[in-house]
């Protein structure tokens, strides 16, 4: 394990603090020059691991204003998990020592989107997006059976399913947050004005960071 170890908290307090200056217009592009550089070359200690959806527009570095070692990011579409991206989690937090594992979901993901139609007119995509529909399909009719009608709910259900995934299928994060020394949480971004909101949390008070 590097560097200093940030509790769950203040590192989701800084991410939220770069996702305010981003929206506002006010970034401060930290850690993004040549001596951050040099300082990370020799090992690196990421304050939280960003597990997002592969969208172009989901850019993690920018939207919360981070630079060169802050972030340990891993994306797949609809930010589904199979076992290399458990592992790469994993790795983040019991190696690198990061204590926040944060779930990004966005409104208009395709993922979802394409999952819904397979639902409801029971067709099936080609090749390996099959599978990522797959993997949303539960997040899917979770929502359905809850009788969500519109694009927030369904994203936001499938946000929570992934946290819950994470720390059920993950003996590593479920240890760590039992034990105080990780959070897992799930925020939702939103396209049109950059912001990131909180949807929610596994081994963390939220109510300073929801506020």
């Amino acid at each position: 394990m590097t560097g200093d170890r940030k509790t769950a908290h203040t590192a989701l307090e800084m991410l939220l603090a770069g996702n305010r200056r981003f929206t506002a217009g006010t970034p401060e592009h930290p850690n993004q020059d040549a001596a951050r550089r040099a300082a990370t070359a020799p090992a690196q200690s990421p304050f939280a691991v960003l597990f997002g959806c592969s969208d172009s527009r989901l850019a993690a570095e920018i939207i919360f204003d981070r630079g060169l070692g802050d972030l340990f990011v891993v994306r797949t579409a609809g930010h589904v998990m199979g076992s290399e991206v458990l592992g790469s989690i994993e790795y983040g937090v019991s190696v690198l020592g990061s204590s926040l594992v944060v779930v990004l979901g966005h409104d208009s993901c395709g993922a979802v989107a394409a999952t819904r139609a397979a639902v409801q007119d029971g067709t099936t995509a080609t090749g390996y997006v099959r599978d990522v529909i797959e993997r949303v399909t539960p997040s899917v009719l979770a929502a359905r059976a809850a009788g969500h009608t519109e694009d927030a709910d369904f994203i936001d259900t499938h946000i929570r399913h992934t946290v819950d995934l994470l720390v059920e299928r993950s003996r590593t994060l479920a240890d760590a947050v039992e034990a105080g020394t990780a959070a897992v949480v799930g925020l939702s971004y939103r396209l049109a004005d950059g912001t990131a909101r909180l949807v929610t949390a596994r081994g963390l008070d939220t109510s300073a960071a929801a506020a």
